[in-house]
């Protein structure tokens, strides 16, 4: 059963931020909120929690796109190829924000982005996914959560995900009800922004 912890962004407590960090340390799977829409996370280093994450999904490892949540644009360079100034410079324009930058991935990729040839880059507007990022000491993988009804796309009740996800994830984070409109994804890979999804970042 998924323990829930309530972590507010106004005053996020430091010992229940440790508790998601270890969790994440010893391979297990969460639930926490963004800017966006709440979402699934997991260490991207854990080949097994990444395996979890994907079958979570109902899709294959291989056929994932996982997002990588950073908490600011230090590690870019560990995944991605060098980009020049002008998309460098369009990138801290936007982050922290709701938006997935597409860029060229590089070799350096965690085994289960092997053989990618780009990557989704994320910096959440939100507090807690910051702090276990930089708690953590590296990013995330992480991957939206999406609702069955026809009419509401994405959860945004924290107990009612729980209740949903309560045998698939090791902790949900109940941070309030989040926003029902995902990131804006712009693909960056050709050095020219170009809009995939738009979602809840306007540009």
């Amino acid at each position: 059963m998924a323990k829930i912890l309530k972590i507010y962004p106004d005053n996020p407590q430091e010992n229940l931020i440790d508790e998601v960090v270890r969790t994440l340390k010893n391979g297990g799977i969460i639930i926490y909120p963004s800017d966006t829409v709440y979402a699934l996370g997991c260490n991207i280093f854990d080949i097994r929690a990444m395996e979890k994450l994907a079958q979570i999904k109902k899709i294959k490892l291989d056929k994932a796109h996982f997002s990588i949540i950073c908490n600011d644009l230090s590690h870019l360079s560990e995944f991605t190829k060098p980009i020049d100034t002008s998309i460098f410079r369009y990138l801290k324009n936007n982050i922290p924000g709701p938006f997935t930058f597409i860029l060229e991935a590089n070799k350096n990729l965690p085994l289960a982005y092997k053989g990618k040839k780009t990557v989704g880059i994320r910096v959440p507007e939100h507090i807690i996914p910051q702090l276990i990022v930089e708690k953590l000491g590296h990013p995330i993988a992480s991957t939206s959560i999406k609702d069955d009804d026809e009419v509401i796309e994405y959860s945004t009740d924290p107990e009612l995900i729980a209740e949903k996800y309560d045998h698939f994830v090791d902790i949900v984070i109940d941070s309030g009800y989040g926003d029902n409109i995902a990131s804006t994804i712009v693909d960056l890979s050709s050095g020219e922004p170009e809009i995939l999804r738009q979602g809840k970042g306007q540009l």
